[in-house]
């Protein structure tokens, strides 16, 4: 286990293995340790979808072979106007997956969040049902050949399991869940569907996502897979909690995949990842700026090992397992809850290098 080696001896290890920029040859690939067990997935952005640096195209062909979309998909970017679509930087992530062997998860066709400017101004539930029917159909129909997954609803529950108030629930009834589900797999019939959100590995917020996902089911609208984010804390990931969701969901005939999964390192006052919070900047909110102390990495460290061994246990539920990020510089969590924070919640640095944590998961299968 890594966490009984000297942080500074790895690290030279690391150093003498490549530059500290860029990406050598010579270490393990992620998406090949597991390539026996399940996809390994990262989120792109729009620079890495263009290929903007080869270095990080490099590490992301070498170690991942599943990607989602951080923003491009989000209805706000991809459907700007109400007559309008741009596609233009969804069709090169298609294109990306094609010319890398990397298969795509759409994401995401209904969320409250990120919506299109002018849902502000509407306020009919006719209004809203054609947006909700067009843009399902138009921009899964549009990748249905193209993709292998969408994160079709995200995150529709409150932390109490029940419905989180939406436009979509105020307008169209708790009935346009299983809806967006039946559409989407009107027009896109060959792709895997997912519910998706964060703390549903809680016991409440679970005890609701299986009530959705019956409900789901019930319709006759079909449902393949649930998504758990996987946004924790280092030092209070909730193993336990995890490993009965991953129980619970398969007991539903679903496949249960980690979708968005980083470790935060920095302090925060709340859990789960609601874009919505946020808390007011504060230099004891951003401790690390010179770098991570040891004892924090191997915490982490310590945390990414278990937590990939419990998804080896579970190998035969888990199909996908998604690092939210390629490495800590395009991290999420350097701008939220707080903005502009130096974190460390990834396995590769902002060098591209592969941190003690990514050690401590490849040794897994050694």
């Amino acid at each position: 286990m890594f966490s009984k080696k000297s942080v500074k001896a790895v690290s030279t290890a690391i150093l003498m293995a490549g530059a500290t920029t860029g990406f050598a040859q010579s270490i393990p690939s992620l998406k090949d340790t597991f390539k026996n067990d399940f996809g390994i997935g990262t989120a792109l952005n729009n620079g890495q979808i263009e290929e903007r640096d080869p270095a990080m195209t490099q590490l992301i062909v070498s170690q991942f072979n599943m990607a989602t979309p951080e923003n491009v998909m989000k209805s706000a970017l991809i459907h700007p106007k109400w007559d309008t679509y741009d596609f233009v930087v969804p069709d090169k992530l298609v294109a990306f997956g094609k010319k890398h062997n990397i298969k795509i998860n759409g994401h995401t066709l209904v969320w409250h969040s990120q919506l299109p400017s002018f849902i502000r101004g509407v306020h009919s539930k006719d209004s809203i049902q054609t947006f909700f029917n067009d843009h399902i159909k138009t921009v899964a129909g549009r990748y249905k050949d193209n993709i292998f997954s969408w994160d079709v609803v995200n995150e529709a529950l409150n932390e109490d399991g029940t419905l989180r108030k939406t436009v979509f629930l105020d307008y169209l009834g708790e009935g346009y869940i299983a809806e967006a589900f039946r559409l989407t797999q009107q027009a896109a019939p060959n792709v895997e569907l997912y519910y998706n959100d964060y703390n549903n590995e809680q016991p409440a917020k679970r005890a609701g996502c299986i009530e959705l996902i019956k409900k789901v089911q019930a319709s006759g609208a079909r449902i393949d897979g649930v998504g758990i984010q996987g946004h924790w804390h280092v030092g209070k990931v909730p193993f336990k909690d995890i490993e009965e969701s991953i129980l619970q969901y398969a007991a539903l005939g679903l496949k249960v995949m980690f979708t968005e999964l980083d470790i935060e390192v920095l302090p925060r006052n709340f859990q789960g990842a609601d874009v919505n919070q946020r808390m007011a900047s504060n230099p004891s909110l951003n401790p690390y700026t010179a770098g991570l102390p040891d004892d924090v990495q191997k915490q982490l460290a310590a945390d990414y090992e278990a937590l990939f061994k419990l998804f080896l246990k579970h190998k035969d539920k888990v199909t996908r397992v998604t690092l939210w990020g390629v490495n800590d510089a395009n991290s999420w969590l350097n701008g939220w809850p707080v903005r502009g924070r130096t974190n460390y919640p990834l396995l590769f640095d902002r060098n591209n290098q592969p941190k003690p944590a990514f050690y401590s998961v490849v040794a897994l299968k050694k």
